[in-house]
């Protein structure tokens, strides 16, 4: 029996019967009539409007799928156009919304918080939004400063490593606006800043979502060819309902793919967890620190079925993800199994109305057996951040750019892989975590290392979300094989792998050091070092080697090291010198990683087969002697690499 394919175009009735000649209006009359293996084609045209999918497909081969018909551009909104516009005092401008436009949801009553959110407290900034031709505004907390709008200032934020992270903004006046919403209306107010608002396209967003399910266990969708934009989402930490612009809700086997997706207040693509398993209960009560209730959600969620065969399993790929407040990519639990790739993802958490320890291009809690490759993640406050349970997750072929930090592992035991990456952002690394394989990188920024010795995390049955345990994180337990380290100029960072010295170079040697120490438990693990293995490294202009590290090259020279952007790609540009190609090094692969020391699972890949790490960033094969680094074929002196194409 054929499928039937349905057709939705701007000038459709949803009366109609859904053919090529008789289209439906909205792609919502479509969701409600769509069964396995049948397909919805949107035709050209804006949608403003929240898809709901109640019907999943049956396997990956019997989807339900909606796509963008080929070559047209079709845009699904979250916003609604305002006119009517009343000039107030000076550039400030006054619209009054009736309520009836936001249905049960009203944004601009819904403020931003929740567990982990720093900044602000005193002052509320809302879900809801203002665009000025197609750019959004700043949202201003009161009606003196919309008259006198202020330059945006620097910010200063602590991170988890103890740093001060001062964000720096240039000096601009801001287009800003201010609402006030009561029972019956919502009053937006906008400095537009010479702009006239009824001449121009102004737009609010009054929905959360732009393709959600409000269901859970719709499994089997795909996303493609999309331009989603202006979704009221709200704060997304690992102890709430995490709700996207776009996401499957807690189901399995979405494909995410082509798509556009930016200026979600919040998150973009949300693979994260649902409000049974928790809901803000720290926030709300505070009876336990959100630390507990995340690791309550963890056990809820298995007690309720997070497990392969029901949830997870989702590939997003070859989406651009941008302008959003706080992440490209977010889940919790949701996003195990998953694949995420050839996404170009950047501008996340850049305007700082907001901060919380909850951002980043990628944000994922509990990525069990996640791969994340190919991607171009650049201009984010943080690349990626893989929290809790980072347990098979491998990282590999990314090019991090121009983030505030780059990347971030945190309370997780391993295996965790982390291969043939480009890092150029000064502040390059955070690993409070442990059980990490760092091989074949370029890293040019200093690198924190700590343990974690107040948070008892969960591990992990080897590809499997059955909890085996619950530890602290001791630091340590990490290899760096064959990476190229750059020194900085930032006094009292740790730039290469110094910061490992004095720690043992075996599990054999771990245990001696513990056992020399005397009768003892819990309280003598804490006083040694977690054993280092470290080998084949290059460290230039001024970058360190662990000091017991056996063949490495420490050279003083400056690789003037660039990545630049030539139409869809991505160039790398590098001096190297010649004694680099002369480090002793070897193919890398599951048995020299071997075993983690708290976990003990070994780095092998999702199918549970051995690793052999014989290909470069760029996919060319590694010699016998591979060079250091993430690109094979390079030689001593300048060179210049085509890193990464969109498309």
């Amino acid at each position: 029996m054929e499928m039937r394919i349905y057709h939705v175009a701007k000038q459709g009735d949803d009366k109609n019967p859904g053919t090529e000649q008789s289209p439906f209006l909205t792609i919502q009359r479509a969701a409600e009539l769509a069964g396995p293996g049948e397909k919805i084609i949107v035709h050209e045209g804006e949608y403003r409007e929240w898809v709901k999918p109640a019907v999943g497909g049956l396997s990956p081969d019997c989807p339900v799928t909606y796509e963008a018909a080929e070559g047209e551009r079709v845009v699904i909104k979250g916003s609604e156009r305002i006119t009517g516009w009343e000039k107030e005092e000076g550039d400030v401008w006054k619209a009054c919304v009736s309520n009836s436009i936001f249905g049960s949801y009203n944004p601009y009553r819904q403020e931003i918080s929740g567990d982990w959110l720093v900044a602000p407290w005193d002052k509320p900034v809302h879900a809801g939004d203002v665009y000025l031709n197609g750019k959004s505004l700043y949202e201003a907390h009161s009606l003196e400063e919309l008259k006198n709008p202020v330059m945006r200032r620097a910010s200063v934020f602590e991170t988890w490593g103890g740093r001060e992270e001062k964000i720096l903004e240039p000096e601009r006046t801001l287009y800003q606006w201010f609402c006030q919403a009561d029972s019956e209306n919502t009053t937006i107010y906008a400095n537009f800043q010479g702009a006239d608002p009824n001449k121009e396209l102004v737009e609010i967003n009054v929905r959360r979502s732009c393709f959600y399910p409000e269901i859970t266990g719709v499994n089997y969708i795909v996303v493609r060819g999309f331009e989603m934009a202006h979704a009221a989402t709200v704060w997304a930490p690992p102890t709430d309902d995490q709700p996207g612009l776009l996401g499957p809700n807690w189901s399995k086997g979405w494909l995410i793919e082509n798509n556009i997706i930016h200026d979600s207040k919040c998150s973009a693509i949300s693979l994260g967890k649902e409000a049974s398993t928790g809901n803000g209960a720290h926030s709300k009560w505070h009876r336990k620190p959100g630390y507990q209730y995340q690791m309550e959600a963890v056990f809820r969620g298995r007690q309720t079925g997070w497990s392969k065969e029901r949830i997870g399993s989702h590939i997003v790929r070859n989406n651009r993800i941008y302008d959003c407040g706080q992440n490209g990519i977010v889940g919790h639990m949701g996003c195990v199994f998953s694949e995420i790739y050839g996404n170009e993802i950047y501008n996340i958490a850049v305007k700082h109305e907001f901060y919380g320890h909850e951002i980043a291009g990628i944000k994922l809690h509990a990525a069990i057996d996640v791969q994340i490759h190919d991607n171009y993640i650049h201009h984010c406050t943080l690349g990626t951040w893989l929290d809790w349970q980072a347990q098979g997750v491998r990282v590999s072929r990314n090019i991090y750019d121009r983030n505030n930090r780059d990347f971030f592992v945190e309370v997780s035991h391993g295996p965790y892989l982390v291969d043939n990456n480009i890092f150029t952002s000064p502040y390059c690394f955070d690993n409070a975590a442990q059980g990490g394989a760092y091989v074949h990188n370029l890293c040019l920024g200093f690198h924190n290392h700590y343990p974690v010795l107040n948070r008892s995390t969960p591990y992990h049955l080897p590809h499997s979300t059955q909890v085996l345990g619950t530890v602290p994180v001791y630091g340590g337990d990490d290899r760096w094989f064959q990476n190229v380290f750059v020194g900085g100029t930032e006094e009292g960072r740790t730039y290469g792998t110094w910061g490992y010295s004095g720690a043992p170079v075996s599990l054999e040697e771990y245990i001696e050091r513990f056992l020399a120490l005397g009768h003892g438990d819990v309280e003598q693990y804490e006083q040694v070092k977690q054993p280092a293995y470290i080998d084949g490294n290059v460290y230039l202009q001024g970058a360190k080697a662990f000091d017991r590290e056996q063949n490495y090259c420490v050279h003083e020279a400056s690789p003037e090291v660039s990545l630049e952007e030539e139409g869809d790609t991505v160039f790398l540009e590098i001096t190297l010198p010649e004694e680099m190609f002369r480090v002793d090094t070897q193919t890398v692969t599951s048995a020299l990683l071997g075993m983690t020391r708290l976990s003990e699972a070994r780095f092998e890949t999702p199918e549970g087969t051995a690793l052999v790490l014989d290909r470069d960033l760029v996919g060319n094969q590694r010699g016998e002697k591979p060079v250091p680094g993430p690109l094979e074929g390079l030689h001593a002196g300048r060179n210049r690499v085509a890193v990464w194409r969109r498309g």
